[in-house]
C-alpha cells in the first residue's frame, strides 16, 4: 500500500492544477457561461495528465459550482460562471447558518439601499437607462394593485432594479444579493398573509406604489439626497408590515423560493 500513496498524492496535486487552470479561464471569460468543457480525452491531451486527475479536477469544479457534470456517453461538463445569484445564494446560506434573523437583514438594507437610490440619481444617463425601466416596473405594479401577491412581486422587482443600476460593482453585487434575499422573505410572508386574509389593504398598496413613483421622480430630477431620504423612509414603512410577523424569524435562504429567485 505504501508505494501507491505518492501516486495518489500526485494525482490530487495534478487535479488541483487542472481545476485551477480551468477555473481561471472561466473567471476570465475564456470559457463562457453555458458552454461545455472539452471532453475528458481532450483535457487529458491538453494538460498531459491522467484520466483520474481530470475526473478529480471536474469533481472539484462541480463541488465549487463552476460546472455541472453529466455522466454517460453523451455526458459532459456544462460551465456556470459565477454571478450575482451565485454570490447572493452563498451569502444567504451563510446568514442562515449564523441564525441571522429577518429584522437584521432589514436593517442592513435600510442603510445600503438608499445609497444605491442616491447613486441612481447621480447617473448622467439616468433618463435614458434608469428611469425608463423604473417607470416600466411602476406600470406593472400599478396593474396589480388588486392582486396582493402579484403586487408584492412587482414591487420587489422595482427595488431590485434600483439596486441593480448602482454603478459601483462591489456595492451592486452585495446589495442586490441582500435585496433578493429580502424579496424571498417578503414574498413568502405575502403568501401567508393572503391565505389568512390579513394582507395589507389596497389603500396601503397604493401608498407603497406612490412612494415608488415619488422615488422615481426625484431620481429623474437628479436629487440624490432626496432619493436617499425617500428610499429610507419607504423601506422603514414597508418593513414594518413584514416584521410584524417575521420579527423573530431566521432568514430562510435554502427554500425553493429563494433558490429560484437567485437563479432568476
Amino acid at each position: 500500500m505504501e508505494p501507491a500513496e505518492p501516486t495518489k498524492i500526485g494525482q490530487m496535486r495534478m487535479a488541483e492544477l487542472v481545476a485551477s487552470a480551468l477555473r481561471e479561464r472561466i473567471l476570465a471569460g475564456g470559457i463562457t457561461d453555458g458552454s461545455t468543457l472539452p471532453k475528458q480525452d481532450e483535457l487529458v491531451a491538453q494538460f498531459g495528465v491522467s484520466y483520474p486527475s481530470v475526473r478529480e479536477a471536474l469533481r472539484i469544479l462541480e463541488t465549487e459550482g463552476f460546472v455541472t457534470v453529466r455522466r454517460g456517453n453523451r455526458g459532459g461538463a456544462t460551465v456556470h460562471a459565477p454571478d450575482i445569484g451565485t454570490a447572493g445564494y452563498a451569502l444567504g446560506l451563510t446568514l442562515q447558518a449564523m441564525q441571522v434573523d429577518v429584522p437584521d437583514l432589514g436593517q442592513a438594507l435600510a442603510v445600503l439601499e438608499p445609497i444605491c437610490a442616491a447613486h441612481c440619481a447621480q447617473r448622467e444617463d439616468r433618463l435614458e437607462v434608469v428611469v425608463p425601466r423604473l417607470r416600466e416596473l411602476l406600470a406593472i405594479s400599478e396593474s396589480h394593485l388588486d392582486d396582493g401577491a402579484a403586487f408584492t412581486r412587482a414591487s420587489r422587482e422595482f427595488h431590485d432594479a434600483v439596486v441593480g443600476f448602482d454603478t459601483n460593482a462591489t456595492l451592486r453585487v452585495v446589495v442586490k444579493s441582500l435585496t433578493s434575499l429580502w424579496s424571498a422573505q417578503e414574498e413568502s410572508w405575502a403568501d401567508t398573509q393572503l391565505s389568512r386574509g390579513s394582507y395589507p389593504s389596497r389603500s396601503e398598496r397604493v401608498q407603497a406604489q406612490r412612494a415608488h413613483e415619488r422615488l422615481t421622480a426625484v431620481i429623474a430630477d437628479g436629487d440624490a439626497a432626496e432619493a436617499s431620504r425617500l428610499a429610507q423612509e419607504h423601506l422603514t414603512a414597508t418593513q414594518r408590515w413584514v416584521l410584524r410577523s417575521l420579527r423573530t424569524r431566521v432568514i430562510d435562504a435554502a427554500s425553493t423560493r429563494t433558490r429560484m429567485r437567485f437563479r432568476h
